[in-house]
């Protein structure tokens, strides 16, 4: 697989990040902001699904994630001064204020979050190097999906 070279602007670009960084790794002093230049940038260490499906194989690829235009950063569930956690990236969200303004959460498994202030989605990944192998694919519970025609309504008119 290539390496991805992605851009945010809007939620579903967002959405798009966050099924890529699905149990990515990031240690917490590889995130930081810089105030200055209303930047937040981290580097991960993601697991790729595409590779998974595509060839069976299970690899991750370092990886860069920067926001920019941000005006704020908080942080949960972390321990302060902690420098040596490792993090699991579950998911990348967006919940808007005042348009285009609102708060992008990085969340993470045990409850840890950074939420993101930001005048706008503006946003980019890169892998930054070839894959490596790894000998665990992260699994997650599987969800029951109804048959179709059964509750809902989507697709009715």
């Amino acid at each position: 697989m290539e390496n991805l070279k992605l851009i945010a602007l809007d939620e579903e670009d967002l959405a798009i990040f966050s099924a890529h960084l699905q149990d990515a790794v990031v240690k917490t002093v590889d995130m930081g902001f810089l105030p200055r230049l209303q930047r937040f940038a981290l580097v991960l260490n993601r697991f790729d699904w595409d590779q998974k499906v595509v060839a069976n194989e299970t690899v991750r690829r370092r990886t860069g994630l920067h926001f920019e235009r941000v005006r704020d950063v908080k942080c949960r569930g972390m321990e302060e001064g902690q420098r040596t956690g490792v993090l699991n990236l579950l998911a990348v969200t967006f919940i808007p204020g005042d348009l285009p303004s609102g708060f992008v959460y990085l969340t993470f498994s045990g409850g840890a979050e950074v939420r993101l202030e930001v005048e706008c989605i503006e946003a980019g990944l890169r892998d930054l190097g070839p894959a490596w192998g790894c000998t665990h694919a992260p699994k997650h519970p599987e969800v029951a999906v109804p048959p179709a025609g059964v509750g809902g309504s989507a697709g009715q008119g």
